[in-house]
């Protein structure tokens, strides 16, 4: 929280050729990256010298999924992606998720929203108390079996 959003837009991916400038960061082109960032995902306000505890929640919920989703990664963990983020962004972010699917990546999301897992997902993998209690596809599933499954209870809703 005490480092700026550049900073925080090189975390895991400092080894990035991007920010490298021989055996030091180019701290110059991470900025730049970082306000490129800022813009396509409406990070408000778009300054990058401002610490991550000036910023919103919902707005450090985006930087940290633009620099995940930005990478362009082969899989991706994702964790309440849109949590505290407005609608205008939760679209955006989910056209980002799908984006990223469509270009071959797998993606795990882990999310208490119902509407975007359904929106989202190929399959659908329900715990209950470490147990995978069943596997559906959207298309073929409902909230109400879903909560079944949710509660430790295997089978159809009636």
């Amino acid at each position: 929280m005490e480092f700026f959003a550049w900073e925080n837009i090189a975390f895991g991916y400092h080894h990035n050729a991007t920010y490298n400038r021989g055996a030091l960061m180019d701290n110059a082109a991470l900025q730049a990256d970082t306000a490129e960032k800022m813009a396509r995902f409406d990070v408000r306000p778009p300054n990058p010298w401002l610490t991550a505890k000036n910023f919103s929640g919902g707005n450090q919920q985006k930087i940290v999924v633009a620099r995940e989703i930005e990478q362009n990664p082969k899989v991706l963990l994702v964790g309440q992606p849109t949590r505290g983020v407005d609608i205008g962004a939760i679209e955006f972010i989910h056209k980002q998720i799908v984006a990223l699917r469509d270009q071959g990546a797998a993606i795990l999301l882990v999310s208490v929203e119902l509407d975007e897992i359904m929106s989202l997902s190929d399959r659908i993998a329900v715990m209950f108390d470490g147990r995978i209690m069943g596997e559906r596809r959207p298309e073929e599933t409902t909230a109400q079996e879903l909560g079944l499954l949710m509660a430790g209870i295997n089978g159809k809703a009636a």
